[in-house]
């Protein structure tokens, strides 16, 4: 089995598809792994950390990078541990109701309502393990580190010799075989060995049973006596399974999730809000994607990901345009659309509309192709909107780049 040198971008899954991940608690609750208590108060931290003894007290946010958080009121640090009940009051009152920001956060972060109270057990090293899809073999596959307790970019970057992939078969497992050639790379010993094979066999499980497309556990902690415990664990489930999966889905926490994302959800619109100034509408997760390329080729930077969809219709076209310039980062606004069964002129109707209703006051560029295209460009040219028209995709892209630069 090869050695993976960069498996973020080889490896884990990165596009811009918005997954279910549910909290800490719950997927350790998967795994069934540790001793643990779920608060939402201070005085039910107490009651926690009294029962449990020495723990860690943990923010439970959709975000990576807790540890390293800061909290509104000063606070440093998402994952802090506690010797004492008292000690663990004291922190909760502290976090609780309180926004945290991470690396991986929007830039308000996150209100903390619940904490993770979890026992500590003693460890020698932290090591990484993760089960995914290794899209380039078209197999799931196990990723194992001994160099855990950081993101698997990190890893990566300072110890690419330590990160081993290997695949497997869905329909068989974990196998002997599978474990055995995870204990021969690794140089795990025979406890070592028995005490994984257990967690690989959880993982597989709800990986396989539960639609899952990513399952991170980080830290693995490894202990003098061959053990592993899992002290962190991160889950990611295929929203295509929604319908299958309705058990899973309701762990569903929208209120940690982006207000302008589950607004475009509900009409029907996939928006993954990023990091720039160019928004975008555009028909098909394909072409979205390769607008965002397009836009980033000619040096501009997106501030969504918004895939319409071939179904869209006038009113939902309206409603993305108004997700989109309520930004107020947004300086230029790309509009790309390929017809198929997406009509060209019901586009240009739709932005002749969002343009009377919204007051759009940012430069708009306009890509229109097939299904009526003519039809549709001539609505705009009527409407005299002072849109910019260009029918080059790579012409479009570098137009509102331009424009978002000189806005």
């Amino acid at each position: 089995m090869r050695q993976w040198l960069t498996p973020s971008l080889q490896t884990l899954p990165r596009e811009q598809v918005r997954r279910l991940s549910i909290h800490e608690y719950q997927s350790h609750k998967l795994l069934s792994e540790a001793r643990c208590r779920l608060v939402r108060t201070p005085a039910e931290a107490r009651a926690a950390v009294d029962e449990l003894g020495h723990s860690f007290v943990k923010a439970q946010v959709l975000d990576g990078g807790r540890a390293a958080g800061t909290f509104d009121n000063g606070v440093r640090g998402g994952v802090q541990a506690v010797r004492d009940p008292d000690e663990a009051a004291a922190l909760a009152s502290r976090m609780l109701g309180q926004r945290l920001r991470t690396r991986r956060s929007p830039k308000e972060g996150h209100v903390v309502n619940e904490l993770y109270v979890t026992e500590t057990v003693p460890f020698d090293a932290e090591w990484y393990l993760a089960m995914t899809i290794d899209r380039n073999n078209y197999a799931p596959a196990v990723i194992i580190s001994k160099h855990g307790g950081r993101d698997i970019d990190a890893i990566a970057k300072e110890h690419p010799e330590s990160i081993f992939t290997f695949n497997f078969a869905l329909s068989e497992g974990i196998t002997p075989g599978l474990v055995a050639d995870i204990s021969s790379k690794l140089g795990l010993s025979a406890a070592e060995t028995e005490s994984l094979t257990p967690i690989l066999s959880s993982m597989y499980q709800i990986f396989s049973q539960r639609d899952g497309t990513l399952l991170e556990v980080n830290p693995l902690a490894h202990s003098t006596d061959g053990s592993f415990t899992c002290l962190d664990a991160t889950f990611t489930f295929d929203n295509s399974a929604a319908h299958r999966q309705r058990d899973m889905f309701a762990l569903r926490d929208r209120a940690q999730e982006v207000a302008d994302e589950l607004e475009a959800e509900r009409h029907g619109l996939l928006y993954v809000k990023m990091d720039g100034d160019i928004g975008n509408v555009v028909n098909g997760a394909g072409l979205a994607m390769a607008t965002n390329d397009a836009i980033g080729f000619h040096g501009g930077a997106n501030s969504n990901f918004l895939d319409a969809g071939g179904k869209a219709t006038k009113e939902t076209m309206q409603q993305a345009f108004g997700i989109i310039t309520r930004d107020p980062r947004v300086k230029a606004i790309l509009v790309n659309i390929y017809g198929g069964l997406t009509r060209c002129d019901m586009i240009a109707e739709s932005i002749i509309g969002a343009s009377k209703e919204l007051d759009i006051r940012v430069p708009m560029v306009v890509r229109l192709q097939g299904t009526n295209s003519a039809e549709g460009l001539k609505l705009l040219e009527e409407a005299d909107l002072g849109l910019h028209v260009e029918s080059d995709f790579g012409r479009a892209a570098q137009r509102v780049v331009e424009l978002a630069k000189s806005a």
